[in-house]
């Protein structure tokens, strides 16, 4: 992409937006001067192979930054735009972001670097050394796309033992004004999660209104062939691609999912069911985590429809809580502990990833049925990620820092900032309950109960033992036993384990031997 309008020289000022920085109110676009100043955006293959991204991963930030690009030409923004394809020396080391960015500060000469705090810890590494080394005063400032700073998190963390979302939330709430009245949380309580947890109907969900799909205009249709081409061994489909990859798209995917599909959403959040990849979920994560439209926004609409057309309360407050409460919650605890959350392994797990994580290759219908619809869609919802995949890799102990990986690669609204905190912390508990009190853990009775899957697989949810043996029931079990002394400390734990104790001497064995047996052969479930 050439820009139409001439960088200045000399350039006073070059601001860099990252791929998930796409909004015209970045912080660092303030005080532009196009006499003066340029944008830069770098599309960096090495980004795409950082870890074995999606193919549907790289089309929605790729596509997303051309159509950012194209609106900053019309404003008359002058903008250096990187193209994946630019020729640049001594491949393929010029394939990374610090490469190019170093190349183009090299070319441009700016008196400083302005730029958006990142949204992972590495980049902001890789950007404040490659300015160092080309001796370019950079000037970072605060994301302020998010309700929260992280200097505003740091205060609220600060001289706690524990770190529980709820109680930020309710911090929030306060601060922010939202569903409050006369000091006192809307309808006499904070959360309504309780009446988050309902399970389909036996015979199914029904009829569910399908969430917005937008598709691919040229930029992104063009987008798609290169990807198809350049990353063709990379995971994942194309075929489905209908994410918002415009401001525009991301309100309309907004009002379709507040008029059409929030009323039902609280009921069924944690529900699953057999090729039902979205449920009443809003999807909104992608737009809203390349700052394609504003939280506030979202919040105020969500909270509209409550107080101006009597949307369920607890519809309305469940979803409001994972993007005031939860959403912010993540990215303050992400910065407070990198690079430490990057390496952590409370349980010291080291096995590989289970092959079929990248195929779907697998007998255990929920494990087939959750990844099969990552790889088409580059999506899952929140009890997909963490009591299905999350889960089993945890139960069959993987190592943290490759089921990250994968979750990285594979969702569509995966960045660091908020993919690693959910894996390490939430998932596997791999940072030992910094802001959890327990590990997720269940049986297959679990996922017996809040969805569909169990009946037509080879495997029973209530065995342990044997040919039949459910392996997540199996390993659920052996858990259990390998970590008794912890887990019999805690009160969120203590019934599991006493269940466990009345186990006679023999089962508990034919568990561990079980155990064994499955640990063995993980790629061949």
């Amino acid at each position: 992409m050439s820009a139409p309008h001439t960088i200045p020289s000399p350039l006073r000022r070059l601001v860099l937006v990252l791929g998930d920085q796409l909004w015209l109110g970045n912080p660092a676009l303030a005080g532009f001067d196009p006499a003066q100043d340029a944008v830069l955006m770098i599309e960096a293959p090495g980004e795409a192979s950082h870890v074995w991204s999606h193919k549907a991963r790289i089309v929605l930030f790729v596509s997303a930054m051309r159509h950012f690009c194209q609106s900053l030409f019309h404003k008359g923004f002058p903008v250096r735009y990187v193209s994946m394809n630019e020729a640049f020396p001594v491949p393929p080391a010029a394939a990374t972001l610090p490469a190019r960015l170093a190349r183009v500060l090299a070319e441009l000469e700016p008196q400083s670097l302005w730029v958006c705090e990142p949204g992972e810890w590495r980049l902001q590494q890789d950007i404040e050394s490659t300015a160092t080394a080309a001796d370019v005063p950079l000037r970072w400032f605060d994301d302020t796309h998010f309700f929260c700073s992280r200097q505003r998190f740091s205060r609220w963390a600060s001289g706690r033992k524990e770190w529980r979302m709820e109680y930020f939330y309710r911090e929030m709430r306060r601060e922010h004004g939202v569903l409050m009245e006369g000091g006192q949380p809307v309808g006499g309580q904070w959360n309504f999660d309780a009446d988050n947890r309902k399970s389909y109907p036996k015979q199914g969900p029904g009829l569910i209104t399908p969430p917005a799909r937008f598709e691919p205009d040229a930029i992104t249709r063009e987008v798609i062939e290169l990807v198809q081409s350049r990353f063709a061994d990379h995971p994942g489909e194309l075929k489905s691609f209908a994410w918002p990859v415009t401001p525009e798209q991301a309100r309309e995917a907004l009002r379709h999912f507040v008029n059409e599909r929030l009323e039902m959403f609280g009921n069924y959040q944690d529900a699953m069911w057999t090729r039902t990849p979205f449920g009443w979920h809003s999807l909104l994560s992608v737009a809203l985590n390349l700052h394609l439209i504003d939280p506030r926004e979202v919040v105020a609409t969500a909270e509209a429809a409550h107080r101006d057309r009597g949307l369920p309360l607890a519809s309305v407050e469940g979803f409001i809580r994972q993007v005031l409460g939860w959403r912010e919650f993540i990215r303050g605890v992400y910065w407070m502990d990198m690079p430490g959350m990057k390496t952590a392994n409370h349980f010291g797990h080291r096995r590989d990833l289970p092959a079929w994580y990248w195929n779907a290759q697998t007998q255990m219908a929920c494990m087939k049925d959750a990844v099969g619809q990552t790889l088409e869609h580059g999506y899952a919802h929140h009890i997909q990620r963490l009591m299905l995949t999350g889960q089993f890799a945890l139960l069959a102990e993987v190592s943290p820092q490759q089921v990250a990986d994968w979750y990285l690669a594979v969702y569509v609204d995966a960045i660091e900032w908020v993919e690693l905190p959910n894996v390490a912390g939430m998932a596997l508990f791999a940072n030992g309950g910094r802001f959890t009190s327990k590990p997720y853990i269940a049986s297959g009775q679990y996922i017996d109960r809040m969805s569909d899957h169990c009946k037509g697989c080879r495997y029973q949810p209530a065995v342990r033992v044997g040919p039949q043996a459910c392996p997540v029931t199996t390993l659920y079990w052996n858990f259990l036993d390998r970590h008794e002394t912890e887990l019999s400390g805690s009160p969120r734990t203590a019934l599991m384990v006493k269940n466990l104790q009345r186990m006679d001497p023999a089962e508990r064995q034919a568990v561990r031997d079980q155990a064994v047996l499955t640990l063995a052969r993980l790629d061949d479930l």
